[in-house]
């Protein structure tokens, strides 16, 4: 299927609007400013039915921001999300945050904790993302004990996040997930590369991830991109013992090689792992509106994966 007209429509419309600056400065804050409009803020989403309270646990670097959502009525489960933004951007009130975590707890009647954590910079780097994450989950795993399956999440460094949450909790014990919910993953460093067959369809999509992109991520989370530990970016680590896993991936993404190679991986050493292929979206797809038919579906598949 073609690159979905929701995004062509977006990419169409971040050229016209940059084109009347006059310097890159002026270019990147007219393209913000169109991304503001085009997508909507996320807050206006509607969370009827949900009840939605920020708090804060003590981790060990210090307070780790959460953002509770309960649905009305019986709790069917629980779930720690974890928004994604490339280990170095990204807040509770983006989509991929406050949108799915409303939609994952309409859906599934599950609670959902969003998690704040630390991002990478010039002071905070590896391991300490995954340690506000595994804090927050152990915290979340109290609140939780008997109310259903457990599911630990998150989207593109998000699910790295998770994933690298969910090896410690093997390795170190504590309560291990019922389900991970991966979507489209940034596991693995370097990225797997696409198929001669996607590399061309992939040429309809104007923004990619190039490999300075990449070690630019990497070197910002980590610090440097040789002798890179297996688990900051995970899918490089021993997966074996790890809960059901639940993958969503976007079609036209540079990152879909390394959701398409963690599936193999996970499914080669014995972890159940199902996957849904959203058609004609690009990365970063749960960062858009549940309006758009392919993002309502991923949630879907979420929710429904969750539950059983």
């Amino acid at each position: 299927m073609p690159v979905d007209e929701y995004f062509t429509k977006m990419f169409r419309g971040l050229e016209e609007a940059a084109a009347p600056g006059a310097t890159d400065e002026e270019k990147e804050a007219l393209s913000q400013a169109f991304m503001r409009e085009y997508i909507g803020d996320a807050l206006d989403w509607d969370t009827t039915g949900i009840t939605v309270e920020d708090t804060a646990i003590d981790g060990p670097h210090g307070p780790i921001p959460l953002r509770l959502y309960r649905p009305e009525g019986e709790i069917g489960g629980a779930v720690l999300w974890c928004h994604g933004g490339g280990f170095g951007w990204g807040d509770l009130d983006m989509h991929e945050a406050h949108v799915v975590a409303v939609e994952l707890a309409r859906r599934g009647g599950a609670a959902v904790a969003s998690v704040d954590y630390r991002l990478a910079n010039d002071t905070v780097k590896y391991p300490v993302p995954i340690d506000d994450v595994h804090a927050a989950w152990e915290w979340w795993c109290g609140q939780y004990p008997d109310s259903g399956p457990l599911g630990l999440g998150g989207a593109s460094a998000g699910a790295a996040l998770a994933l690298s949450t969910a090896l410690r909790t093997r390795d170190t014990g504590g309560r291990a997930a019922d389900a991970l919910l991966l979507a489209y993953p940034f596991a693995h460093y370097p990225n797997p590369s696409l198929s001669p067959a996607m590399s061309a369809e992939m040429a309809a999509v104007p923004f990619r991830f190039e490999t300075e992109n990449i070690e630019g991520m990497v070197r910002n989370y980590v610090g440097r991109i040789s002798d890179v530990p297996a688990d900051a970016l995970p899918g490089a680590a021993r997966l074996d013992g790890l809960p059901r896993t639940l993958i969503v991936a976007s079609e036209y993404d540079d990152l879909r090689a390394s959701a398409d190679l963690l599936e193999r991986q996970l499914s080669e050493v014995g972890v159940p792992v199902e996957s849904y292929l959203s058609l004609g979206m690009t990365h970063g797809h749960l960062n858009h509106s549940p309006e758009v038919a392919e993002v309502a579906r991923s949630l879907d598949f979420f929710a429904e994966g969750l539950r059983a």
